[in-house]
């Protein structure tokens, strides 16, 4: 069953046609900006892949993919993805990207497994984007970096955001609190994961927890990661304070990706070495895909922090169950 919050008093701060100006004004702005910060160059990427060939990203490795045959290629299996986590590597090498070189793309994808509340969809939007790095800089001083350097550009898209839209009062704390998953669980021992990012991210307003996927002293994880493309002891979420609903927001899942040693090792904690005969896997235990840090950064929900929107409903169009349709009507929130 979906988690809906109706905040109390609730009024969008601009109209229909106005939020779609802004939402366009919100991409536009981050693009550019991220493309400055960055240097990376724009691809082209696959809304499916092969099923089979360990290209999908696999989540938390229990989501189904939507998949489908090929009229002409009988035999043929494809599957929508869920992102491009892996794919993008693949392409850095393909493309011959050099160490400080990078790419980004729009990726959309269906995860029809999603549970659907005020900020999860089973449609996903986001720029995915990769970089090529050294084997030095594959450390946490590396990671941190690059984050700073991301909210950077979320913060100065949100200040041309306000100066377009005045009615907007977002907030964007430039200064990151870093914190690592075992030291939340260590801080919060009595509260589950999900409590404990809001207890962080409502002192902090921005943070980054560091180390998912892994397990935690307690033996649980904080939450789940696929176990082979991040280093889960070199991969982190981005979280900010939605003062709109009242709760921490995730905007970005990314991390320095595996590299051999670390492929091997999660793949046996993960039980699922059966995946080293697969075409992706064999190209990183023989070093021929390149180093890398990559990540998600969500579109829709970029513009509903960014636009102080209630629910996703607002900047994306999707599908979502009649009950929850009705309750927002009635709330006065407007899905799209």
């Amino acid at each position: 069953m979906y988690r809906l919050k109706t905040p109390s008093g609730y009024k969008p701060k601009m109209s229909l046609r106005e939020t779609e100006r802004a939402i366009k004004l919100v991409k536009d702005t981050f693009e550019k900006k991220f493309i400055e910060c960055f240097g990376f160059e724009r691809v082209s990427a696959p809304l499916f892949v092969r099923s089979g060939s360990g290209i999908n990203d696999d989540l938390n490795g229990v989501e189904r993919p939507v998949t489908f045959d090929i009229k002409e290629q009988e035999g043929v299996q494809a599957e929508i993805v869920h992102s491009l986590a892996k794919w993008k590597r693949y392409a850095l090498h393909n493309y011959g990207f050099g160490v400080g070189e990078g790419l980004y793309t729009d990726m959309n994808a269906i995860r029809r497994d999603d549970h659907c509340d005020n900020t999860h969809s089973i449609y996903v939007d986001q720029w995915d984007w990769e970089m090529v790095i050294s084997r030095e800089q594959r450390n946490l001083e590396f990671l941190k970096d690059v984050v700073t350097r991301i909210i950077g550009v979320i913060a100065d898209t949100a200040e041309e955001v306000k100066k377009a839209f005045p009615q907007i009062k977002v907030k964007i704390k430039r200064d990151v609190a870093f914190v690592t998953s075992l030291e939340l669980e260590k801080q919060f021992p009595k509260l589950s994961p999900k409590e404990r990012e809001a207890a962080f991210v409502k002192k902090h307003k921005t943070a980054f927890i560091i180390g998912i996927g892994g397990e935690l002293a307690s033996g649980d994880k904080h939450d789940g990661r696929a176990p082979d493309y991040d280093d889960w002891s070199l991969n982190g979420d981005i979280f900010f304070w939605n003062a709109v609903l009242r709760e921490p927001l995730e905007i970005s899942s990314m991390g320095i990706r595996v590299d051999s040693l670390a492929l091997r090792r999660q793949l046996e904690i993960a039980d699922c070495e059966d995946r080293l005969s697969l075409e992706y896997h064999k190209l990183i235990i023989n070093e021929t895909l390149p180093l890398s840090i990559g990540g998600g950064i969500g579109q829709s929900r970029l513009c509903m922090l960014l636009l102080e929107k209630a629910h996703i409903g607002e900047v994306q169009v999707s599908i979502w169950p009649k009950e929850m349709m009705q309750i927002c009507k009635k709330a006065g929130i407007p899905l799209l």
